[in-house]
């Protein structure tokens, strides 16, 4: 089957080795059809479903009462969103179902020549809903799997331009990187909120941060991060020196943004230091300690925000900033765990 969907050529001898004829393939596709629907008509499959279906109505139930806190409301939408598409494709499947029945019905009373016509016309109708129960059988059972546990976090996005390689090309490039993710954030409709903007003096861009929130922003972006290359020619008329081929690197970080429970942070911990902010002047920059840089004192890691005009505003995201770097630092550790248990089980 493999071999069929991807549409690779093979030499004859080795089909026959393995014995790949269509009919083969056609039984194949058949069985797993019929897989699916068994597996849908499963007496405990239909109760999970039920229950499932249960659920949903009772949480939209309660969303629409608007009797419980912030956070309460907060969790039941997370979970309507959650259960919402397995309801739909559940409902879906139950309407086909019944109109296959109606279907099965009319064409055991049509029997006479004369409405041979109309008895082709509903087999034929019925063949289009066996497809459409096929297809929405495995849509629910794909929306049965369970996601992985950081997928619906939001996310910090940090870039940061090469500090050995690339030079005016490579600030260049992050600042490119960097409003790609911002357009595609738009595009998506994130939200997307600048939280330290440092850019070059020639237009470049030395280190930006970002904070972007929106429905399963880490699963679309948790494979972004890691160090990335360009490669670009100058503008001819330099010398011959600087007409070859310039490399430029940079690196992106995406971090899952945990809600302010998942990490708690000592206030004892913490070194909160202000400083006058940088940037291209004007009325307030260089001229108040607006800035703020937090050093959590049992890790070492440090974090300063000088985006907003307000102090407080800037610790407040140095702060956040800060959970999700310690977050990191969780999963890491978790993640090191497991590799390491997994090697100990493969060693031999």
């Amino acid at each position: 089957v493999r071999l069929h969907n991807c549409g690779i050529w093979r030499p004859k001898s080795l089909l026959d080795t393995a014995r790949f004829t269509q009919s083969n393939f056609n039984s194949q596709h058949r069985k797993k059809h019929q897989d699916s629907q068994a597996l849908w008509k499963l007496e405990a499959m239909q109760k999970y479903l039920e229950t499932l279906n249960k659920e949903y109505q009772q949480v939209s139930h309660l969303l629409r009462d608007n009797s419980k806190n912030d956070f309460e409301q907060r969790t039941l939408r997370r979970r309507c969103a959650d259960l919402s598409p397995i309801a739909v494709a559940f409902q879906e499947l139950k309407e086909a179902e019944r109109e296959v029945q109606e279907l099965e019905a009319m064409c055991r009373e049509l029997n006479s020549r004369d409405e041979k016509q109309l008895l082709e016309l509903a087999l034929e109708e019925k063949e289009t809903l066996d497809k459409q129960i096929n297809m929405l059988c495995r849509k629910l059972f794909q929306l049965l799997v369970p996601k992985e546990k950081y997928d619906g976090s939001h996310v910090v996005l940090e870039v940061t331009a090469g500090r050995t390689t690339g030079g005016d090309i490579c600030q260049q490039f992050t600042k490119e990187m960097f409003e790609m993710y911002q357009n595609y954030a738009n595009y998506k409709h994130w939200t997307f909120d600048v939280v330290n903007y440092t850019p070059a003096e020639i237009g470049g861009l030395h280190h930006a941060a970002a904070h972007i929130s929106g429905e399963d922003v880490f699963r679309h972006l948790k494979y972004e991060g890691g160090i990335h290359r360009v490669q670009r020619i100058p503008e001819t008329g330099l010398s011959s020196r600087m007409q070859r081929i310039h490399t430029g690197t940079m690196s992106v970080i995406v971090l899952p943004q945990p809600e302010e429970v998942d990490v708690k942070v000592d206030p004892k911990d913490l070194r909160i230091d202000t400083f006058r902010a940088k940037g291209a002047g004007g009325q307030h920059v260089n001229k108040t300690d607006s800035a703020v840089r937090i050093v959590h004192l049992p890790t070492g890691l440090a974090v300063e925000c000088q985006q907003e005009r307000s102090q407080q505003l800037n610790k407040d995201i140095a702060l956040q900033t800060l959970r999700a770097k310690l977050y990191q630092q969780i999963i890491d550790k978790q993640l090191s765990q497991e590799q390491s248990a997994r090697k100990l089980q493969v060693r031999t």
